[in-house]
């Protein structure tokens, strides 16, 4: 595309050589004269100014001598829709492998592809244009709806429901049952796991990623949220829309987690926890059992606490070894004096 189609499809003004042929996108660094590169923020424009990219997105009122750009409002955005016509992904050819097991009673839009080895159980259904890769399995009455695309090995036990434009990553297992027990007569008996997942439109499930089923209810993940790779959402969780989950976060069953909240790694939910819209959870931190987590709330740490008092706290901390040797010597001293 050329400079000046790019700037017509994400809405930009252009400096510089308009008729110059973008071929790819690339990072700064490492984006070279046929390449589409994007640049926020003092640090990055700085670095822009010595790329050797051919033509850098970059935010409004900014201007780069010697280079070609295209100021838009969100530079990353743009880059994203530029990266859409430039280098579009690749969907598979519609078709269904001869190894593949389909039951007779399975409904599958003409235009599925479905890979290798994969198993499709009695009363499935699967909407048009979705992609169904290598080994993927789906269990009894699973619903799946259209243009979306399941990686190798994805295993969608039965009853669970999958909307319109949903990404699922290798590896990942929707609707297996709920860790539920119940402790009596000196055992552990099994908690009836006889619920179902529902995910929304739009979401994308990160590899290794294991959703359960409702024990007695549904597991809910709301339209447009972003799961990471080597996430536990446990039985009963309801997450709502546009949220993003970061990598080996674990939540627990039956907490109910609000619109656009953002959880960063390593985060622990307790069980029958309650995150609000709008709340940030910070990587690591721990969120116990019950816990109201307040909108708009920012919390960081274990257990968790907001912002400010968490960094209050780590600055204290941070002085625990000089407190120790003042102690020490302060011990010290008051020995010396009563020898004395």
């Amino acid at each position: 595309m050329k400079v000046s189609e790019i700037a017509d499809r994400v809405g930009g003004k252009v400096e510089g050589d308009r008729e110059r042929e973008i071929h790819g996108i690339a990072g700064l660094e490492s984006a070279g004269p046929r390449e589409l590169a994007f640049a926020e923020g003092a640090r990055a424009l700085a670095a822009a100014a010595r790329s050797a990219a051919g033509c850098i997105l970059v935010p409004e009122k900014s201007r780069l001598p010697g280079q070609t750009t295209i100021a838009v409002a969100h530079p990353k955005l743009a880059l994203i829709r530029a990266a859409e016509a430039l280098q579009p992904a690749a969907r598979a050819e519609p078709a269904i492998h001869p190894t593949a097991v389909i039951s007779p009673s399975a409904r599958i839009a003409p235009d599925v592809s479905v890979g290798p080895h994969a198993v499709l159980e009695d009363g499935v259904t699967v909407g048009a244009a979705t992609s169904l890769g290598a080994r993927v399995f789906l269990g009894r009455g699973v619903e799946i709806g259209e243009r979306c695309v399941f990686f190798p090995g994805v295993c969608v036990y039965a009853g669970s429901r999958i909307g319109n434009d949903v990404v699922i990553h290798a590896g990942s297992v929707i609707g297996a049952d709920g860790f539920g027990y119940v402790f009596a007569e000196r055992r552990h008996h099994k908690f009836p796991q006889v619920g179902h997942v529902v995910i929304e439109d739009l979401v994308e499930i990160g590899s290794n990623t294991t959703i359960d089923r409702g024990s007695l209810g549904t597991t809910v993940i709301g339209q447009g949220t972003k799961i990471d790779n080597l996430v536990q959402i446990a039985h009963n969780v309801r997450i709502g829309s546009h949220c993003v989950i970061a990598a080996q976060t674990g939540i627990s069953g039956s907490v109910e987690i609000g619109n656009y909240v953002v959880m960063g790694g390593q985060v622990g939910v307790g069980d029958k926890a309650r995150i609000e819209d709008g709340a940030v959870i910070g990587a690591q931190a721990g969120i116990p059992t019950g816990k109201i987590v307040r909108r708009g709330s920012v919390l960081w740490g274990t257990p968790a606490r907001p912002m400010s008092e968490f960094k209050k706290i780590y600055a204290h901390l941070s002085q625990l070894p000089k407190l120790a040797d003042k102690v020490k010597k302060l011990s010290r001293a008051r020995a010396s004096r009563k020898k004395i």
